[in-house]
């Protein structure tokens, strides 16, 4: 792609930025809070939504370690989030009080999450120049109907089923890249966490750090800001779009 952005790590010209997307793209947590808040309200259940929904997101990583490390086969991100949430539900003798339709809903909030309200018109920026997509544990279909729900204007949604891997394995971010016939330093990952773009630029990927500093919460104290040398950093997508749009 002439004049195209040229990341200063790989060297080279990149021609499709990805994103993480659970706190990148979307609000995961106002929407999680919001969905949880109602359903108790809904019951009479006196458990804090907001502790809840934190809770239930703290069982994300630790749900995937197994996957990660060969021990379990692979699994979607549904199907560890109903597990996580049946977990949390008996943990607080809440088991039995939603039936089966009203789990399903919970799970598939995750499906429903709000954008941040640059991510629609930064995503659409970038797309005028490059391939745009998630790079996200998010599965296929959940990743799908995240996209219709919030407007978000992808090109190509490979979900971690397609992958049969979960950030932060090498394959997860080295994927993308063959089924999309680039090298690894063509595509640039975006994401809020430094963890991420650390184990991207560690496999060749070009990096750019978008700030999400209440991401977790009025009292997030991680990810704040960009701790190494990223390709690009910034506070928000269109900001994104307007360092890597070519002149």
């Amino acid at each position: 792609m002439p004049n195209a952005f040229r990341s200063p790590a790989t060297g080279r010209m990149v021609r499709a930025v990805l994103f993480d997307t659970f706190g990148t793209v979307v609000d995961w947590r106002g929407g999680i809070i919001a969905a949880v808040t109602e359903l108790f309200r809904r019951h009479g259940v006196d458990v804090d939504g907001v502790s809840f929904a934190d809770a239930w997101r703290g069982m994300y990583q630790p749900s995937m370690a197994p996957i990660r490390d060969g021990t379990r086969d692979f699994v979607t991100l549904d199907v560890l989030h109903r597990e996580s949430l049946r977990t949390l539900l008996a943990d607080r003798d809440l088991s039995g009080v939603f039936d089966e339709h009203e789990i399903d809903a919970l799970v598939h909030a995750w499906h429903r999450l709000p954008p941040w309200p640059d991510s629609v018109d930064g995503l659409t920026a970038v797309r005028a120049h490059y391939v745009v997509g998630p790079l996200s544990n998010g599965n296929t279909a959940l990743l799908t109907d995240m996209a219709k729900h919030a407007g978000l204007p992808w090109d190509v949604i490979l979900g971690s089923d397609v992958r049969k891997a979960y950030k932060p394995s090498p394959a997860a971010y080295l994927a993308p890249a063959e089924l999309l016939d680039l090298v690894p330093g063509e595509i640039m990952l975006v994401a809020a966490h430094n963890d991420d773009l650390r184990h991207a630029r560690s496999v060749g990927l070009a990096t750019a750090f978008v700030a999400r500093p209440t991401e977790h919460g009025p009292n997030q104290t991680t990810d704040l800001t960009a701790d190494d040398d990223w390709d690009v950093c910034v506070t928000n997508i269109v900001e994104l779009a307007q360092a890597i749009t070519p002149h």
